[in-house]
Order: C-alpha cells, then sequence, then structure tokens
C-alpha cells in the first residue's frame, strides 16, 4: 500500500475515524529530511500493509491543519490512535526508531 496524500477534506475520515492506527507524516516538498524519510515511509507502508495506514500531510497547503497539531518542525510524524494523538516525533527518524514507533500500538 502506498502512502496517501490528505488535505483538511479528507483528514477527518482518513484519521480520526480510521478504523486501525495511523501514522501522519506532516511534511513539505522543500524539506530534505522529509525527502529522506519519505522512501522508508514507502517501505513500512508495505511491511505494515493492512495493520497501519500511512498519510502524508503538505503543511505549506495545509498550514491550519499542521497548526492544529502543533507541528513547528519538519518532518514531524505522528501516531494517531481511535483519532487521538499517542505519540509524535520531529525530525529525520531512521526506519529502526520508526517501526519502534509503529509497535507501540500494534
Amino acid at each position: 500500500m502506498a502512502v496517501v496524500k490528505l488535505t483538511t477534506d479528507n483528514f477527518e475520515q482518513e484519521v480520526l475515524q480510521a478504523q486501525q492506527p495511523v501514522l501522519v507524516d506532516f511534511y513539505a516538498d522543500w524539506c530534505g529530511p522529509c525527502k529522506m524519510v519519505a522512501p522508508v515511509l514507502e517501505e513500512l507502508s508495505m511491511e505494515y500493509e493492512g495493520q497501519i495506514n500511512f498519510v502524508k500531510v503538505n503543511v505549506d497547503q495545509e498550514g491550519d491543519l499542521a497548526g492544529e497539531y502543533g507541528v513547528m518542525s519538519i518532518p514531524n510524524l505522528v501516531l494517531m490512535k481511535d483519532g487521538q494523538v499517542v505519540k509524535q516525533v520531529v525530525g529525520y527518524q531512521p526506519k529502526p526508531a520508526i517501526k519502534a514507533l509503529i509497535d507501540t500500538v500494534l
């Protein structure tokens, strides 16, 4: 499964009402560390297919949504379950760290 890009219009349905955990990647196209974490999230989306959803939110296009979740620096990974923030990490994270984060809700 690929990482899905979200907007304010579909965030509630895809994240807040999701039946399984969701990892939200707040990013920007110009952000170097964001570009580094993108392929890692693609790999993990395939490894964890059916267990957790992976979504991306462009902070330049969805500033209100980013503000709502206190995103001040990117990349910013927000792990959510049952519509609630479980954990939030800022900056580039290596694959083992992201796996450990995901495993906290599985």
